[in-house]
């Protein structure tokens, strides 16, 4: 296969991290309800050596994948990442069984999140360490100020925040610079879209998660359904490609445990849609 990330174009994490825009996210590579080892480790570990070779060099992840199997996996495909390879996680968030998430944003929990990161993934820096949630439990400016001690200690080089508010964004960019927002955004969920406008102000990374999802314009005479006949491609590409369009700072990073399905998923970084085609995607409804 010759088709490879490389055409998504790039972008500079915090102005000074450069990755190519369409990576990777490694949620799916666990078991279900994100619990527990995969059912296909190989296939797992095939897909995550196969990223270099496509030009996928961001691979996003969080220490409550598996909990932990993820970051883990990661380091047995990928370490020592050669080739560039840039991998993000995220800490704040506790798993208590199969699909259930609770944030707990004490300062040394975080730390402890942190640390374990550091060790699982074999590196002695994180290159982009995101809080997966604030703690609405936890004064937040307690959570900021122990993130921004993370950076002035060498720990992180960027820092990035998931599920936040514009209000939230610019409380954290008093305690420390916000390098990405990562918030669930896609053709058929545009809550985010303030959010989104105000990142590609400023110039913040945009990490939509959840970005294969197009809902009813994905069914038969949807309009990304039409759009995807048209070019000869799933509507799965069209989506991607219509996020990469939609913003310069958007890193979509959709997962998979499956090659197949990987390489498809980068073939839509060589989708171009016309002006016709973004606008009918972007004011249907789905």
């Amino acid at each position: 296969m010759s088709t490879t990330a490389a055409a998504s174009g790039t972008f500079k994490i915090g102005g000074d991290l450069e990755v190519t825009r369409l990576g990777f996210g490694a949620m799916r590579i666990v078991g279900e309800g994100t619990w527990g080892e995969p059912r296909d480790r190989d296939e797992v570990l095939r897909v995550l050596r196969r990223l270099p070779e496509l030009g996928v060099d961001f691979v996003d992840t969080a220490d409550s994948y598996g909990p932990f199997v993820s970051e883990d996996l990661i380091a047995e495909g990928l370490s020592p990442y050669g080739g560039g390879t840039i991998v993000a996680t995220k800490g704040g968030f506790t798993r208590q069984g199969p699909g259930q998430w609770r944030p707990v944003g004490r300062p040394e929990y975080l730390r402890q999140c942190l640390l374990m990161s550091l060790r699982r993934l074999r590196v002695e820096r994180i290159d982009l360490w995101q809080l997966h949630r604030i703690d609405a439990k936890i004064d937040r400016a307690e959570q900021f100020a122990e993130l921004k001690a993370f950076q002035e200690e060498g720990l992180v080089r960027h820092l990035g925040l998931s599920e936040v508010t514009v209000e939230e964004i610019e409380a954290a960019r008093e305690v420390f610079p916000v390098a990405t927002v990562q918030n669930r955004f896609n053709l058929a969920d545009r809550g985010s879209e303030e959010v989104l406008d105000y990142c590609t102000r400023e110039g913040i990374g945009f990490i939509p998660w959840f970005p294969l999802a197009a809902g009813s314009l994905a069914q038969p005479g949807g309009v990304a359904d039409e759009i995807a006949q048209a070019h000869g491609a799933s509507t799965g590409q069209v989506a991607l490609a219509w996020l990469l369009a939609r913003s310069p700072v958007m890193l979509p990073i959709p997962g998979t445990s499956s090659v197949a399905h990987l390489e498809e998923n980068v073939a839509a970084a060589e989708l171009t849609l016309n002006e016709e085609e973004l606008a009918r995607l972007s004011a249907a409804e789905a």
